[in-house]
């Protein structure tokens, strides 16, 4: 799956002590969810994680630090 905005494949991110994350347009949130749904992956999002002239932008959608960040990522390529 293609960013909206920046036209790039999103890409989820595994730097930091937290787990694997994705950065995602708010306009593009369920379209990400509904691909994570049929894939039966867990995930959390902080809607407003990111904000722009005080209004949010980005969420960040938080995958636990047990999940695998490859299987994520090849559900997230093959949408």
């Amino acid at each position: 799956m293609l960013d909206i905005e920046t036209r790039e494949r999103l890409q989820i991110s595994t730097d930091g002590d937290a787990g694997p994350y994705l950065l995602v347009p708010l306009d593009q949130l369920p379209d990400v969810g509904r691909v994570l749904q049929q894939h039966h992956i867990a995930y959390a999002v902080v809607e407003d994680a990111i904000e722009l002239d005080d209004r949010p932008v980005i969420a960040i959608i938080d995958f636990g630090r047990t999940a695998d960040a490859a299987r994520i990522q090849a559900a997230m390529d093959a949408a």
